[in-house]
């Protein structure tokens, strides 16, 4: 035993025998570790100093790998993640959905969270108001789990039930007479086979062959693949030859897919799927008569990665397409399971599958790498794509279903196009239309039979309700109508579901715009006028907003406000819609005079307000007979496809003939889009009724 050196009032029994000091436990390090020591071998202070550094690392791997515990009430889903995880990814862990519109990147401020118990590490952001900080809001993106937590998904951000158009029995009955001759992808062939003899001794699958051949089938083309051969035997015998085959047939090729014993009559059932960037929407379709036997809707989850396309591909690349294609797919099968559960009936009983959906959606959909869309030359994977089998992408349907996917012309114009063009059907008609998909995307088509021209702007998600403070999609509680009274400044506001109101969706956000213009609280280059006295005008933060709803009236508590920067962000995406059209006229040689219809289509535009798109400068100042909405126009289009071989074909002519308009390196684009930004135009000349209104 001796005295340690740095501290004299302790004993200690560990000796240095280079240096011939003792040192206590506190200090158990030696203190010449680079040079050679003949005692190093048999040294304890080695020995203890090493194995110290391996307990430490030990415990930094062991913090490290903690996983704590994250509860999301109201849904009272838990999930474990390690720590260090931010509360978006364990919500989309758990299958929560919480909006990101910015894909994570802590702008868009959408992603709230409430902490109701347990800690997170937050980054401080702007994007959360002082009342919402005193409240325990954290933006989920920003905040990274350091132990178990419970949140609380705030009022405002709970998912509600969308307000879909065209999905009633009316629909139903008009769909119906769209199709003269049902004939889809894969057909189910009852067959009474001869039994062999002595005389006719040819083999099962021959004999099979010959059956199909008498019904009109080319046997020529016809493929069969071990698995239907390996089964043959016995399933032609178990019912005595009376048996149904599953033909699919392809442009190369067709195939015999699956024989089952017994002709009967079975279950025939096709999907029409429209995979929107913001909504899916799924049809249950009888192929007997086709009947929709049920229809449903909900959230592309793949929102909690992005509002837009662009932000979809980034997480792509970032996480991989395995990701958005699961969460697409969560989307689209608990639909189908809806639908099946609302019609009684099992899944194994579809058998065609129709897909609309605009080129992203699609390779993320499949599980394609969609990375290059967005780069220069903008070239995507697959623009026409096979026929496929429902159990290749996970679908929630037999596994030897058929699955055409609408095709798309290019990058940024995709099947949901082709599929509302086929629809619509002015590709087959003499007056010139101009055509326009109001989305989370626009896209524009012009022309008629002779010809047609495409492009599409970068309208973003805005009308969507992305980047908005309180926009929002039209769920229940969505302010979808208002005026306002030129005295008093007082809304008169229509809410989705005529419930308490939580936010504005797009067509009431345009509405907004017309009647801040028209009532002079903003002016024509989109700026609050000052000195307005009133209470529903005022500074929210360092800039001026207008006062939808007071927080007493909101179930958050919360003001509803629409402030300057909303403002600017919807005057950029109507610009945007704007100059798409002038500059696709002016390729064309032509200018709105010359368009003789305009047929506006998608989700939004059921519940536009024509005059108050006209005011802002959405839509051009025409005769407004020339306008004609034909609501969700992809998803008709891919029934359409799902009931009839020529339907389909079509589709491809329509994708081989369109001409694609690329903005991005167009100056004339940008020159127009820098001349949309005001309320209605800077060529007021444009807006001669509009201007007669003022």
């Amino acid at each position: 035993m001796g005295k340690c050196i740095n501290h004299p009032d302790r004993e200690t029994p560990y000796i240095c025998m280079k240096h011939q000091i003792y040192l206590c436990e506190e200090c158990l390090e030696c203190r010449d570790p680079k040079l050679y020591c003949k005692y190093r071998s048999a040294c304890p202070i080695w020995f203890m100093s090493k194995r110290k550094e391996g307990w430490d690392a030990e415990e930094s791997k062991e913090a490290a790998a903690a996983v704590h515990t994250i509860t999301f009430l109201p849904e009272e889903k838990t999930v474990s993640m390690p720590a260090g995880s931010t509360l978006l990814e364990a919500a989309q862990a758990a299958e929560v959905h919480v909006n990101a519109s910015c894909s994570g990147k802590g702008s868009c401020g959408k992603c709230k969270l409430v902490v109701v118990s347990g800690n997170v590490t937050s980054l401080p952001t702007p994007l959360l108001t002082d009342g919402e900080k005193e409240k325990g809001y954290v933006l989920a993106c920003q905040s990274t789990v350091t132990g178990d937590v419970s949140v609380q998904i705030p009022e405002e951000a709970i998912e509600r039930k969308l307000k879909i158009a065209g999905m009633g029995q009316a629909a139903t009955e008009r769909l119906k007479v769209l199709v003269k001759e049902i004939d889809p992808m894969l057909k189910e062939i009852p067959l009474t086979l001869e039994p062999p003899t002595l005389e006719d001794s040819v083999s099962d699958l021959d004999r099979l062959n010959r059956g199909l051949k008498k019904t009109g089938c080319d046997v020529a083309r016809l493929n069969v693949g071990i698995k239907v051969m390996r089964q043959l035997a016995e399933v032609v015998r178990q019912d005595n030859w009376n048996i149904t085959a599953s033909v699919i047939r392809r442009r190369c090729a067709n195939e015999i897919l699956e024989v089952r014993a017994g002709n009967g009559a079975q279950p025939s059932l096709g999907l029409a799927i429209d995979v929107g960037t913001t909504t899916i929407v799924v049809y249950l379709v009888d192929l007997v008569d086709g009947t929709i036997v049920a229809a449903t809707a909900g959230h592309n989850r793949q929102a909690d990665c992005g509002d837009d396309v662009i932000n979809r591909i980034v997480c792509a690349e970032k996480n991989g397409v395995k990701k958005l294609s699961r969460m697409a797919l969560a989307t689209i099968n608990s639909l189908i399971g809806e639908a099946l559960d609302s019609a009684g009936t099992k899944a194994d009983g579809i058998r065609n599958v129709v897909i609309s959906g605009n080129t992203t959606m699609a390779h993320l959909l499949l599980q394609i790498e969609p990375r290059y869309i967005r780069r220069d030359p903008y070239i995507p994977t697959v623009s026409d794509f096979p026929i496929l089998k429902a159990g290749e992408i996970g679908l929630k349907a037999n596994p030897i279903a058929a699955v055409f996917v609408m095709p798309g012309p290019a990058s940024y114009v995709g099947g949901d196009i082709v599929s509302g063009i086929l629809y619509t059907g002015f590709h087959r008609e003499e007056p010139v239309t101009l055509y326009i998909d109001i989305g989370t995307n626009g896209e524009i088509v012009l022309g008629n039979k002779e010809w047609l021209m495409t492009a599409a702007c970068s309208a973003g998600p805005a009308f969507e309700g992305g980047g908005i403070r309180w926009g929002m999609r039209a769920e229940e509680g969505a302010i979808e109508k208002m005026t306002i009274d030129p005295e008093t400044l007082v809304p008169d506001l229509v809410m989705v579901g005529n419930t308490p109101a939580r936010g504005i969706c797009g067509s009431g956000m345009i509405d907004l715009i017309s009647e801040l213009l028209k009532t002079g609280i903003v002016d024509q280059s989109g700026r609050f006028q000052k000195g307005l006295k009133n209470e529903r005008v005022r500074d929210q933060g360092d800039e001026p907003a207008y006062v939808l709803v007071f927080a007493d009236d909101t179930p958050m508590k919360e003001d509803i406000v629409f402030t300057a920067s909303d403002l600017k962000n919807l005057i950029y995406s109507k610009g945007a819609v704007y100059a798409g059209f002038t500059t696709l006229l002016s390729e064309a040689g032509m200018d709105f005079s010359m368009v003789e219809r305009m047929i506006i289509t998608g989700g939004f535009g059921q519940y536009l307000n024509i005059e108050k798109a006209v005011t802002i400068g959405l839509l051009p100042d025409i005769d407004r007979s020339k306008f004609n909405y034909m609501g969700n126009a992809s998803i008709v289009g891919a029934y359409m496809a799902l009931l009839s071989t020529d339907y389909r074909q079509e589709a491809r002519e329509i994708c081989n003939n369109m001409t694609y308009i690329d903005f991005s390196s167009n100056p004339r684009y940008m020159d127009e889009f820098t001349s949309a930004l005001f309320l209605p135009h800077t060529n007021l000349k444009s807006f001669p009724t509009v201007t007669a209104a003022a």
